[in-house]
């Protein structure tokens, strides 16, 4: 059965660097995919905007070249409907010109909802929001999407947001981490408050430990100039990575509802245990690959890329974090990322505590934990790795299986990309899916002293060839512990 889709209220969404890769390979496929599907109005307007002097013309061109280029499904005839609601008027954010041009289009409609999404670096984010305030385009409906990152320190973070903070409203505000959009992530949710099976079992009393991996086989390529600036722990970890733990981790909502969630989120970035001196030097690795082999080829080193000697920038990351409530106590959360390592998957694996007593004998050996693995890339689903008696006679043979959910067998529907979810919440106003401000300055107060450590630190990042799991040093950190990274990933 296809999924329904609700019709959005009527809009204007107005996209600034909308010329840039990201509204190339995400924006204007997601958006043509919502109009494809009938969620938007027809009256509906997306309204682009960059430095370069295109038409109107000149632009879809440009769009319908991303769409080709992005999407599977096609369709002549739908292309033309959704790029006959593209516009674009170019604004020169620098210099100032061409705000009255957009004011005047905008001034059109009034009444209905006005989205800007500043898909542009962070420091022209105050500029851009500034410029909305100071000519007026602000209404009682107006939401404004900024992307990660938000500051490259707790400091800097603050600033960002005090200036934004000063044209719009905290619930005007859309933080975006496209994580929070993808399908699985939206499924551990419904795995563990719409189940009666997994709660009561959600705890330390039954779980052994949590591993939160995303990798890379890809290098920094074309973005080692921005990569440099910022580094695995501020790229990812910052954001993605520990709004996945939160997610793991928090308790139950009492609602859907947006501040019910992000209250529970909040609670959990403000329990986990601060990382002092002693143990960011013992409970944290970072690295950097050098040339090896990735998907079947011979590839270049993190700094060949950048095209420099030297840096101290990581391109790995590997910790043990810690929660302090009754719920986690003593339960350590793995996290991990990186470039270049020996494939691309993200997913979260959490291990159970073997059981107490095998009635099964010697033969049967060991018996391994039960894990529930959660795939959120490249192929979203959901496995739980359970022990069943191997088929036949001769006597009990016990095999473990998974217990496989492939979303894509199990609805035969397309996935629809993060983008297309978020883009939509936000014209709904829907802020669940999105970072509160406080979220944001409780991570950076979590993340800032391992910078600062690391910083100070004459120790460089561990070298990892490119193609393997990362430094050996994060292996070690797992095995201190009598745990390994989980097999499903290697």
């Amino acid at each position: 059965m296809p999924p329904r889709v609700i019709e959005v209220e009527d809009f204007d969404l107005v996209v600034f660097g909308a010329s840039g890769d990201l509204a190339h390979r995400k924006l204007m496929p997601a958006l043509y995919h919502r109009s494809l599907d009938g969620q938007m109005p027809d009256t509906a307007r997306i309204i682009c905007s960059a430095r370069r002097d295109y038409t109107d013309e000149d632009y879809r061109a440009w769009a319908r070249e991303a769409i080709q280029e992005h999407v599977s499904d096609y369709h002549e005839e739908h292309v033309e409907a959704f790029l006959a609601r593209v516009h674009y008027t170019a604004i020169d954010i620098g210099s100032g010109e061409g705000w009255d041009k957009l004011k005047t289009i905008l001034d059109t409609r009034p009444d209905v909802i006005r989205a800007f999404y500043l898909a542009v670096g962070p420091d022209l984010f105050g500029t851009i929001c500034q410029a909305i305030g100071e000519h007026g385009l602000k209404t009682d409906q107006t939401r404004v999407v900024i992307e990660k990152p938000i500051g490259k320190d707790g400091a800097s973070a603050k600033a960002l947001n005090d200036v934004v903070g000063t044209v719009f409203e905290e619930q005007q505000i859309f933080r975006i981490d496209h994580y929070l959009g993808k399908e699985t992530v939206q499924n551990l949710m419904a795995l563990r408050f719409a189940n009666v099976l997994f709660e009561p079992l959600w705890n330390a009393a039954h779980i052994d430990h949590v591993q939160i991996t995303v990798a890379e086989s890809l290098g920094v390529g074309g973005r080692a100039g921005y990569y440099d600036t910022a580094g695995a722990l501020r790229d990812m970890v910052q954001n993605h990575i520990l709004q996945l733990l939160c997610l793991v981790a928090m308790e139950p909502p009492s609602s859907m509802d947006a501040d019910s969630v992000r209250d529970e989120k909040l609670k959990v970035l403000q329990s986990l245990v601060p990382l002092d001196q002693d143990k960011i030097e013992r409970l944290t690795v970072r690295g950097r690959y050098v040339a090896g082999a990735s998907q079947g080829g011979a590839v270049p080193g993190y700094l060949e890329e950048l095209g420099r000697d030297d840096s101290t920038t990581e391109t790995f990351v590997a910790l043990k974090a810690e929660i302090s409530n009754w719920r986690w106590a003593g339960v350590p959360f793995y996290l991990r990322t990186g470039k270049r390592l020996a494939k691309r998957v993200s997913e979260i694996v959490v291990q159970f505590r073997p059981i107490p007593h095998s009635i099964f004998g010697e033969r049967v050996g060991a018996i391994p934990a039960n894990r529930l693995i959660i795939r959120l890339q490249p192929d979203e689903g959901v496995q739980m790795k359970v022990m069943i008696k191997d088929p036949g006679p001769g006597g009990m043979r016990l095999r473990e299986v998974p217990l496989d959910m492939s979303f894509a067998e199990a609805f035969k529907v397309r996935n629809p990309d993060a983008y297309e979810r978020l883009i939509m919440d936000v014209i709904r106003g829907n802020q669940t899916l999105f970072m509160r401000r406080d979220e944001v300055d409780a991570a950076w107060s979590w993340v800032d002293p391992i910078l600062e450590a690391w910083q100070s630190s004459k120790t460089p990042p561990k070298n990892y060839t490119a193609g393997t799991w990362g430094p050996s040093a994060s292996i070690a950190l797992v095995e201190r512990d009598g745990r390994t990274w989980s097999d499903d990933d290697q």
